[in-house]
């Protein structure tokens, strides 16, 4: 018999899950109708697919993740399918990476010469940086897909059996994951990092120098740095609810453990839901699918 606490949890990742998939299905639906009609690649519109399809496969690993938490599935499920999550999670921790530079490259107010080339670059490099990304993110699902398979094994068992003992062995292979990802983290954290100091820069002067009426642009450049603040804490909490499951520092089915789980699925979710809201387009395409959706029934 599941305890409150654990029926509360399932419901929550319940909606987390189905929030999920229907944001990111929008953003699919939206891009891909796009470049459908456009007849031609749109670097926005293919990285935005790319990285809704990854976060799909991700939110369905992480929905199996805490049915295995509350035993509605057997473990050797898990362990057999946990390559493919290290893959699809990586992957689309790259996807949001080169979404961020795409964004610091086109929005930042910055007047460096490297800027100028970046910004001129970005859309021609963009098709290329989505396959390096699956060819990096590939590597240890092809190279070490044993070793992936047995650290999976010796770690789900450790956590989902009461009386058995972490084996230390395990640690190498955790560490090396966790420095794999560190790439994607400080890419990601210098680019919108240097985005929100530019923006907020950039709007502290045009309030000190406005001497007529107020900018329309102020308020968009606001609400940019508002979204991408969202965007840096969500991430940020993925990356550091990762280390705290990876290493198994809270016992299962305990209250810090299940938030942990929680969190880090709410990563790609909650992203997709601020990308949605802080785009006039996607926003727009969203409600037209909802009601679209009421009509229907």
């Amino acid at each position: 018999m599941l305890e409150f606490y654990l029926i509360i949890h399932f419901l929550f990742t319940v909606m987390q899950f189905l929030i999920g998939v229907l944001a990111n299905g929008i953003i699919v639906v939206v891009n891909g109708t796009e470049l459908i009609k456009q007849r031609k690649m749109i670097p926005l519109a293919l990285l935005l697919c790319c990285l809704a399809i990854s976060r799909i496969c991700l939110q369905l690993i992480i929905f199996f993740m805490n049915l295995g938490t509350l035993f509605l599935i057997e473990v050797p499920l898990l362990a057999d399918n946990f390559v493919i999550f290290v893959f699809v999670n990586e992957l689309g921790l790259w996807f949001a990476t080169w979404l961020g530079v795409y964004y610091c490259a086109k929005i930042a107010p910055i007047t460096h010469s490297f800027f100028f080339w970046l910004k001129i670059r970005i859309s021609k490099w963009m098709p290329w940086l989505i396959l390096g990304s699956m060819m990096y993110a590939s590597v240890p699902s092809v190279f070490c897909s044993k070793q992936i398979w047995v650290y999976s094994q010796n770690v789900l068992s450790s956590l989902f059996s009461p009386n058995a003992t972490q084996i230390k062995e395990t640690s190498a292979l955790q560490i090396a994951f966790l420095i794999r990802l560190l790439l994607p983290l400080l890419i990601f954290l210098g680019s919108t990092l240097l985005l929100i100091f530019s923006l907020g820069r950039h709007t502290w002067q045009m309030r000190n120098t406005a001497t007529g009426p107020r900018d329309p642009s102020t308020g968009v450049h606001v609400s940019t740095i508002l979204s991408v603040l969202s965007f840096l804490v969500l991430c940020l909490s993925h990356y550091m609810a990762a280390a705290m499951l990876s290493f198994q520092i809270f016992q299962l089915r305990s209250l810090v453990f299940l938030i942990c789980l929680w969190v880090f699925g709410s990563y790609p979710s909650g992203h997709s839901m601020i990308l949605i809201l802080g785009n006039p387009k996607l926003k727009q395409n969203a409600k037209k699918l909802l009601l679209h959706g009421k009509c229907c029934q």
